[in-house]
């Protein structure tokens, strides 16, 4: 079995069990069980592994506790990935790697390493424990005066984990909506996902450099082009979108319009951190102005960055695409970002992914909207787009979908998390080299 199918047929694997486990009557309040309850067990499920955060029933009140821990768990573990996870048990049992299994884990990152595999396992998990452990202590600040201990402790390290996997899992039944002022839910769940989602490479970099500053060899240190791009431009995405989104709702009276300034600017800002894959949400999705929505689903199909818990066609891929329409507007054959040319067949990776991933979007929307007659255009689109980006928001149209229209859903949810270039890839096997060239002839463009 190729590498590709390895990980596809192991998100696959993952998603049975989990829809197994929340078929069990322990992981359900009351509701007996028919043949809906494997619909709604599979979609949360698939759901959960791809960190999406999609669902069709309130989280909170149809999972009983041991049904939220199973949904908490599958989204620990599809956000790290299932090579990760399969490594750390691996580590764990006191196994070493073989040769394929570190190809594996190569393909997982998309990055060119081999020495040092357990080292940088240990070092994601733990990463990944830190953080979490860290912000649960910080939200149970919000949670606990209103919840109490047991329930509030609980609610922080269901949404602790869901942020930093950017699952969008919350137990609350309006998600986040009714902590729209608070500064410290907003900042701890808006850190959680944007370290979650800016990938582990980009962390220890992060870490590295703080270890120069200490022992005074700052100097010496050079950040990777991958930290650059990915870091300036999820700035960049973040500021825009946060202004995007203020202006387009600020005059809404079904989102920001009942608010304080500082509200806000605080609500525009949490939209444009959890839009890029997270799929919390502190004002009403289905509320938004059209043009609010579409800057939504641009911010979704941008996602998050590689080696992150996110979805989406990545910040980079996003990043070499702007660059080269930039370099062919200015007339140039090369490629460039912060002095380094881009090679050639990243490039074609990169519009590759693009229109795969667009493709796809509407050829599932297609479909879905053929099933669903009565429903609109843009709350099927942007059904799916958040699908793809494994984000998770809705406009509330879920729930109310048809079996098959779910179905779809659930496939554009696990297309979107394993990438449409692996799935592919998984199809056709390994690709074999030519050696043929053949000669060049100039096109039409534009």
């Amino acid at each position: 079995m190729t590498i590709a199918r390895t990980i596809c047929v192991g998100f696959v694997a993952v998603i049975i069990i989990g829809t197994i486990l929340l078929m069990m009557p322990f992981a359900i309040t009351s509701e007996p069980w028919n043949w809906n309850s494997l619909v709604v067990a599979l979609f949360t499920s698939t759901s959960a592994v791809c960190v999406t955060g999609l669902a069709v029933v309130d989280t909170g009140t149809y999972f009983s506790f041991w049904g939220q821990l199973t949904i908490a768990l599958l989204a620990q573990v599809g956000g790290l990935g299932y090579m990760t996870s399969t490594t750390f048990l691996i580590l764990l049992l006191g196994r070493k790697f073989d040769l394929r299994q570190k190809f594996a884990i190569q393909e997982s990152f998309d990055r060119p390493f081999l020495q040092g595999s357990s080292n940088l396992m240990k070092s994601i998990i733990a990463t990944t424990m830190l953080f979490e452990i860290t912000c649960i202590f910080l939200i149970l600040i919000s949670f606990v005066p209103e919840h109490g201990w047991s329930t509030g402790l609980w609610y922080a390290t269901f949404h602790s984990i869901s942020a930093w996997n950017n699952a969008g899992f919350g137990l609350l039944p309006d998600n986040l909506m009714s902590y729209h002022s608070s500064w410290i839910v907003n900042s701890v769940i808006s850190g959680l996902i944007i370290f979650g989602g800016i990938g582990y490479q980009v962390i220890i970099e992060m870490y590295l450099w703080n270890v120069s500053r200490i022992k005074g060899k700052a100097e010496r240190f050079c950040f990777s082009l991958n930290f650059k791009v990915v870091v300036t431009t999820t700035i960049l995405l973040l500021l825009a979108g946060t202004v995007a989104l203020f202006l387009t709702e600020l005059n809404n009276p079904e989102t920001l319009a009942p608010f304080s300034f500082k509200e806000k600017l605080l609500a525009a800002w949490f939209q444009s951190v959890t839009t890029r894959t997270a799929g919390f949400n502190t004002i009403n999705i289905g509320k938004m102005t059209t043009a609010g929505l579409f800057i939504t689903m641009g911010l979704m199909f941008i996602g998050a960055s590689p080696s992150g818990t996110g979805g989406g066609i990545k910040t980079t891929t996003f990043r070499i695409m702007y660059n080269t329409t930039k370099s062919v507007l200015r007339g140039k054959s090369q490629v460039t970002i912060y002095q380094r040319e881009v090679p050639s067949t990243l490039i074609l990776k990169a519009v590759a992914v693009v229109f795969g991933t667009a493709a796809s979007i509407v050829l599932i929307t297609i479909l879905v909207s053929s099933l669903e007659a009565n429903s609109e255009l843009v709350p099927v689109l942007f059904e799916v787009v958040s699908a793809f980006g494994t984000v998770g928001l809705s406009t509330g149209i879920t729930s109310s979908l048809s079996v098959a229209s779910k179905l779809l859903i659930v496939l554009a949810m696990y297309i979107g998390r394993v990438n449409i270039l692996l799935l592919i890839a998984a199809f056709i096997g390994d690709p074999s080299p030519s050696s043929l060239h053949y000669p060049e002839e100039n096109l039409l463009v534009g």
